[in-house]
């Protein structure tokens, strides 16, 4: 039996000799890298924190102790010696263990945390629960060198250091966040390895200067101000330092004996303390320590090679940006902007071969959209690239610095819709609802590559803001064609025409509601089904005209249906006073929705042909049992 069989829980741990966590540290490892193989995930920080992981659940004394997980991107091992190693071959499958720490799932996750950058405000608001209820847990917060970036991030930092609360905050630096870290702090925290010699410095001189007794405080008063006079030239750490922080560090995070005993030293030490740790992102598996960007979040792959297993089919991703590139190629205003996801955007090609035009703002959504703004005041057609769920945390920069000012800033929402097995913190099914209400604002959502691109097009030629909703994985045509032709403002499509029932089809939707009319024509249904292409303005003359042909209709969406195309579409019925249509909305219901491949996500709520098949015929037969009770008669087409 592995010495790893043998661990169920961190007080397991807390037995173990240094020998045996440095054995165990690479069972994990092996464990870990089989088990994502599988799976897919987010590996290569797992594999960097693991030696973290098992310090500090071994000197902490954890549940009660509190460690909030930044993102949860590092969580693997956590979750491995929690009880959960038998469940793990489940990991971010349907019903299965969550890619991220999940309060629902174990005690030992204190926090749920999918979007990067909340750790140290969860940690600090438990911190003073804890000093209210005078309670003597410890509480640690750890996050990483790119999430620490964000405003969130800093503006906890600066609350703890003022109020001087009881806190560890763990900086784990492996110099890598998504894509590469980017911004004055990165630069910052590279230098901090002086660090080392300044806190060793400060406890020898302190504790010689304490031990003359003649010396007293004069002594040590003058010890520090010197100390700040000097502090600067010696160790960068001294940002953390005025913001009230105790900074420690830098030490080496995958030496595991060398973390038991530091963490030992700080946890008895009081006030808000900062200990940066170095870990090497990737740790022990070769090709994730060669390529940690594409081992940040990864598909299922080969444990031998490390060869991923990528469907060589045209995403959505990939044809927005092989668009932005053309059409930025032809047109020098155009500029593009991302906010620390490079890679997972599909824009490296933009940022190597127009690299002047391209802006990685970092973990920082608020600032890309203020900065699009700014930028765009003076003349330039900026492309924020952001995730549909990112984007939710920069709502009063899209109101008040773009919106308000109608500037020409185009909102490209990637992985908008369900996005599969991260689960509900990554969803990006809110989106419709959080803008469609915002003035000025147009709202597109293609069905293809192609309308993607035309779409763009469209966007760059506005003088006003405009947001491009596409989903996550394969594209439909697997192309984007030679000529880019724009899509007109409010202008839907027909592409297919009946009698019967009228299918409104947005974006991904599109092509299983031209499935489910295929079904329906076997069955003697002449069914309609619109691409409404764009779901702010509606192309209210179309749609008005197919919907009246039939009196019978269906909105299908991927997003919620609180708010979203469906609302709108009653809010157009409603306004026309046309109360005498039958209509269902098709979409997701007032809830988070879990994690699971999309495929399985899609049948669980019906948001295939066949769903579409169901709830269309469940529409006919209640407009045939209405016409039955009113004494009318109708013929089936």
């Amino acid at each position: 039996m592995s010495l790893l069989e043998k661990i169920n829980s961190p007080q397991a741990v807390k037995k173990l000799t240094v020998a045996q966590l440095k054995q165990l540290s690479e069972e994990i490892r092996v464990f870990m890298v089989d088990a994502v193989s599988k799976t897919g995930g987010h590996l290569a920080s797992s594999l960097g924190a693991v030696e973290l992981t098992l310090a500090l659940h071994h000197v902490y004394q954890t549940p009660q102790d509190k460690i909030v997980w930044d993102v949860g991107h590092q969580t693997y091992a956590h979750k491995i010696i929690s009880g959960r190693r038998d469940r793990f071959a489940t990991l971010r499958q349907y019903k299965g263990l969550s890619g991220f720490p999940k309060r629902e799932e174990s005690p030992y996750d204190t926090f749920n945390t999918g979007h990067s950058s909340t750790s140290i405000s969860a940690a600090l608001g438990m911190a003073r629960a804890r000093d209210l209820t005078k309670s003597p847990q410890k509480i640690i917060a750890v996050i990483g060198d790119g999430s620490l970036s964000n405003g969130t991030a800093l503006e906890a930092l600066n609350d703890a250091g003022h109020k001087k609360t009881d806190l560890l905050v763990i900086l784990n630096d492996n110099r890598m966040s998504i894509s590469r870290p980017v911004g004055g702090l990165s630069n910052y925290l590279n230098q901090i390895i002086t660090g080392r010699m300044y806190n060793r410095l400060k406890s020898q001189v302190e504790g010689m200067l304490a031990a003359i007794p003649a010396v007293g405080k004069t002594a040590l008063g003058l010890t520090h101000y010197l100390e700040e006079a000097t502090k600067g030239l010696i160790v960068p750490g001294v940002l953390f330092e005025e913001l009230g922080f105790r900074y420690l560090g830098p030490v080496d995070g995958n030496d595991v004996e060398q973390m038991i005993s530091t963490l030992k030293r700080v946890k008895d030490f009081s006030g808000p303390i900062l200990l940066h740790v170095l870990t090497q992102k990737g740790k022990g598996f070769s090709p994730a320590e060669q390529n940690p960007v594409a081992f940040h979040g990864t598909p299922k792959f080969d444990a031998r090679t490390g060869q991923c297993r990528l469907s060589p089919q045209l995403t959505f991703s990939q044809a927005f940006s092989q668009s932005l590139l053309r059409l930025a190629k032809q047109d020098k205003k155009v500029v593009a902007i991302v906010a620390a996801m490079t890679s997972g955007t599909a824009l490296d090609e933009f940022a190597e071969q127009l690299p002047e035009r391209f802006f990685d703002v970092g973990i920082a959504e608020g600032h890309a959209v203020t900065l699009a703004a700014g930028m765009a005041s003076q003349g330039y057609k900026p492309v924020v690239t952001i995730y549909s769920t990112f984007l939710q945390r920069a709502y009063d920069q899209i109101v008040h610095d773009v919106c308000l000012q109608n500037l020409p800033v185009v909102f490209a929402l990637d992985r908008a819709g369900l996005v599969g097995e991260d689960g509900p913190t990554h969803h990006g099914v809110f989106d419709i609802a959080y803008l469609r209400h915002i003035p000025n604002l147009v709202i597109f959502s293609p069905g293809n590559e192609s309308d993607l691109a035309g779409m763009l097009k469209t966007a760059l030629a506005r003088r006003g803001p405009t947001v491009l909703r596409y989903p996550r994985g394969a594209g439909v045509i697997g192309k984007v064609g030679k000529t880019i032709t724009a899509v007109p403002v409010g202008k839907a499509k027909v592409p297919a025409k009946g009698s019967a029932i009228t299918l409104l089809a947005v974006g991904n939707m599109v092509e299983p509601a031209l499935a489910a009319a295929r079904v329906l024509e076997t069955k003697k249904i002449a069914t309609t089904v619109v691409d409404v292409r764009c779901i702010k303005p509606l192309d209210t003359q179309t749609l008005l005209r197919e919907i009246r042909k039939t009196g019978k209709v269906v909105t299908i969406e991927d997003h919620v249906l609180s708010g979203g195309f469906g609302s709108a579409v009653l809010e157009m019925l409603a306004s026309q006073e046309m109360t005498a249509i039958s209509i269902a909305r098709l979409g997701l219901p007032d809830a988070f929705v879990e994690q699971g491949s999309i495929c399985e996500l899609f049948e669980q709520y019906g948001l295939t042909s066949e769903g579409i098949v169901r709830v269309a015929l469940s529409v006919l037969d209640k407009k045939r049992l209405k016409m039955k009770k009113t004494g009318k008669s109708g013929t089936k087409k």
